[in-house]
């Protein structure tokens, strides 16, 4: 029995994604199983690998001065205009689908500056905006021996702190404080949509 027309063109769609794919990565592209995929998640997914390595370098910096967004430097910026200043940046990369965390231990101030200076000129793909995709710019994400122990002070709970402790019984857990600020609970959050559909770049 043939093969439904729609059946045959998404195949071949698959096929013309997947040489676009092993064309931009040179040749040196290794993917694992994915017999188990649906068709559709399988198109799904070499769309956004094609899209992914054909998209411009860009930053979020740049991005939100592209969207009209301006961005003074830090020390132009009286407390009152320096707060409202990040709110509208906070909600406009919202709408890029980039969502800031981990924020209370830093104030407005530290916040903006942080952001300005550094998350925001970090380089980053220009990616289509997909419904349920999201980007996070964690304070804390770096990795660094600072960012653990800022962690563990405010944000980390008693199973992540034990959980610490035994993976590094050497390293010192500093004792918890309550954050000195009150912020993430208002920042704007991503919608995956169903828990079936979650994806994330």
């Amino acid at each position: 029995m043939a093969k439904p027309k729609a059946e045959d063109d998404r195949e071949k769609r698959i096929e013309d994604l997947k040489r676009r794919a092993e064309e931009l990565c040179g040749g040196q592209m290794e993917v694992g199983s994915l017999d188990d995929c649906s068709a559709e998640a399988e198109e799904a997914f070499w769309k956004q690998l094609v899209d992914c390595e054909e998209a411009p370098w860009t930053t979020n910096f740049q991005q939100l001065e592209n969207a009209g967004v301006s961005l003074p430097p830090p020390d132009s910026l009286k407390d009152e205009e320096l707060t409202a200043k990040l709110w509208e940046i906070i909600q406009k990369l919202a709408l890029l689908h980039v969502f800031i965390e981990q924020t209370d231990h830093l104030s407005d101030r530290e916040l903006y500056t942080h952001l300005w200076t550094d998350s925001l000129r970090e380089e980053t793909k220009a990616l289509p905006l997909a419904a349920n995709s999201a980007c996070h710019i964690q304070m804390l994400g770096s990795g660094s021996e600072e960012d653990n122990l800022l962690y563990l002070k405010y944000y980390a709970d008693d199973t992540w702190r034990r959980h610490w402790h035994e993976e590094f019984p050497n390293d010192p857990i500093p004792m918890h404080q309550d954050p000195p600020y009150d912020r993430d609970r208002l920042l704007p959050k991503p919608d995956y949509g169903p828990r079936s559909g979650r994806k994330s770049n």
